[in-house]
């Protein structure tokens, strides 16, 4: 299975408890900031609510 590489590109500041929460799961704290997740269900329900904070690559 592929993984994804998300970077944060926008702060939290304004924003929802839902979508700071969703990227502190993902592993998110500081804007570009980088993590490398596994290309899963769970982690795109994730993105789905901090899809305009973060960017989202393809690892292979």
């Amino acid at each position: 299975m592929a993984d994804l590489l998300i970077t944060q590109v926008r702060s939290t500041i304004g924003s929802r408890w839902k979508q700071r929460e969703s990227l502190k799961t993902l592993g998110l704290r500081k804007i570009r900031q980088s993590v490398v997740r596994e290309d899963n269900a769970q982690t795109r329900g994730l993105l789905q609510v901090v899809r305009h904070l973060v960017t989202v690559e393809d690892v292979k």
